[in-house]
């Protein structure tokens, strides 16, 4: 649902008030010897002054910091624009300005400008580079009681602990003797077989080295069989 058109009475006196503020301002600077656009010019300067410093209060005020240059430049534009509307209302003859009044209206810009500088330059502030406060209760000091005086007690040496007896050394263990594989009696027979068979032929008996190489069987397992076979 759309909400009805109404005239907001502040805004129409804030529109009247400003048009009035800008035309004196205006006739204040021509009548002073700044003709043309600089004639306007001067109006807007002054209103925009005006402007700047009151939203730098605001900002200032909303963080809690002192805003006394605001105020100061605040201050300086609405006494020009104040005595602007004054002097616009026969207490000056526009024909003849006086000197003070035209050095003041030539000297604007350059005040203007230094005003404008220093609050569209100067740091807004920060919510997160403001120090946090400690909210922790503090705590209250523990007392310390009052130790007793210490005793110094003297003790006697401790006795020397006696060595223990030297132990005889150890004889060294003997080797157990070295047990001989033993030969398997189908291993026997057939190495007998085949040394038969090796003397019949050979006419000579066989040795350790051709029967371990017939039988296939290891070096001690052979010495073994020969000496059984002997």
């Amino acid at each position: 649902m759309s909400r009805p058109n109404r005239f907001d009475p502040v805004l129409i006196q804030a529109v009247i008030a400003g048009a009035l503020s800008f035309a004196h301002l205006h006739d204040i600077a021509e009548a002073a010897g700044q003709h043309g656009w600089k004639a306007w010019a001067y109006p807007v300067s002054v209103d925009l002054l005006l402007v700047a410093a009151w939203r730098r209060m605001r900002i200032l005020r909303a963080a809690d910091r002192p805003a006394r240059a605001a105020w100061t430049w605040f201050v300086i534009a609405l006494v020009a624009s104040l005595g602007a509307n004054v002097s616009t209302a026969g207490l000056l003859d526009m024909n003849a300005v006086p000197a003070w009044l035209r050095i003041l209206v030539a000297g604007w810009p350059a005040l203007a400008f230094l005003g404008g500088t220093l609050l569209a330059h100067t740091p807004a502030p920060d919510p997160a580079e403001e120090p946090a406060t400690d909210t922790t209760p503090a705590r209250e000091p523990v007392p310390v009681a009052e130790s007793a005086p210490q005793v110094t007690v003297e003790r006697a040496p401790d006795p020397t602990p006696e060595l223990p007896a030297a132990m005889p050394p150890e004889a060294a263990p003997v080797p157990a003797p070295v047990s001989s594989p033993s030969v398997p009696p189908a291993l026997l027979a057939h190495a007998r077989k085949v040394a038969d068979s090796h003397h019949a032929a050979t006419g000579a008996p066989i040795d350790t080295a051709t029967l371990r190489t017939r039988l296939g069987v290891p070096p001690a397992l052979a010495d073994v069989i020969a000496a059984q076979l002997a």
